[in-house]
């Protein structure tokens, strides 16, 4: 099945344990990063009815999944609670979705960074005890970019362990955090210093592409995921992408990695995995960037 996916970033699955996160603690500062998009203030209450409106049962959501032929989705807690004040999805939550379904989701554990040794401790819980399968950060909500000693500890818990970092390298929409924290320059600094790290750069590195691109070809254990941009812009004009399409065919293409971010986008799976196969890629390309990239980098044997 050549057009299958493995979606690499959908860490808002619309279950019933998340979207209780999502009413509980959404931050104050991702709210100011609505506006953006919205063109109007949102209020907690009004974002609370906006999530409330997109719980769905399990079956639902399978359903959906299995209409836009992805096969596995990464699902992940964010926790930032020193720097922003809440956890944003908890841990316990992503590990019950995952146990309800545990051929279909990939849980990657959120780490409170700043929150000292228990913190450290309790991301090696989460891997060790509960089968969780990475780590996922947000420096534009730790207020510290990836090259920040502060990271470093679980850098190396991460090489220690064996599994790979999925975090944010991109710009931001919060009006209280410079995009700069995302950018793919601190993930060059991160890879020189662990290069037995594997690293995926979450949204693309976007607008700073071609940098992304360059990271990705130079270290062998950093990886493009793509998830939270519409691939209907990837080809287009003007709009940014071409450093992906001109790399992502040939020196980095067992590197990319395809992520829907559809919670975010607001838009269906199948719509968001159709644009991708609408790509100008050749099949060999689109499939490597579809699933059997994100298999080789997870370790994943089923979906061959």
């Amino acid at each position: 099945m050549p057009d299958k996916v493995i979606d690499m970033w959908a860490p808002i699955v619309p279950a019933a344990e998340i979207i209780d996160d999502l009413c509980a603690g959404f931050p104050s500062e991702q709210l100011r990063y609505l506006e953006v998009f919205t063109k109007t203030p949102v209020t907690a209450e009004q974002f609370n009815a906006y999530a409330e409106s997109l719980r769905r049962s399990d079956d639902d959501i399978l359903a959906q999944l299995d209409a836009a032929g992805i096969c596995q989705s990464l699902i992940t807690g964010f926790d930032e609670r020193s720097t922003c004040g809440v956890t944003f999805v908890h841990n316990e939550s992503v590990a019950a979705l995952a146990a309800r379904h545990p051929d279909r989701f990939i849980p990657f554990a959120g780490a409170d960074i700043m929150g000292g040794d228990a913190a450290l401790d309790q991301f090696g819980h989460w891997i060790t005890d509960r089968g969780f399968r990475g780590l996922s950060l947000r420096p534009f909500m730790i207020g510290r970019p990836a090259s920040d000693s502060a990271y470093f500890p679980y850098y190396a818990k991460c090489v220690e362990l064996g599994v790979p970092l999925s975090i944010h390298t991109s710009a931001n929409w919060t009006r209280t955090r410079p995009s700069d924290l995302g950018h793919p320059r601190h993930i060059d600094d991160v890879a020189c210093r662990f290069p037995e790290l594997t690293i995926v750069m979450s949204h693309g590195g976007y607008p700073w592409v071609l940098e992304a691109c360059l990271i990705a070809w130079k270290h062998p254990n950093v990886y493009l995921e793509l998830a939270a941009h519409r691939p209907k812009y990837f080809a287009a004009p003007g709009a940014g992408w071409e450093a992906l399409m001109r790399f992502g065919q040939n020196t980095i293409r067992d590197k990319v990695l395809y992520g829907t971010g559809a919670f975010l986008l607001n838009l269906p799976h199948r719509q968001l995995c159709d644009e991708m196969r609408a790509l100008p890629l050749d099949p060999g390309t689109l499939e490597q960037w579809l699933w059997r990239n994100a298999a080789r980098l997870l370790g994943l044997s089923d979906v061959d």
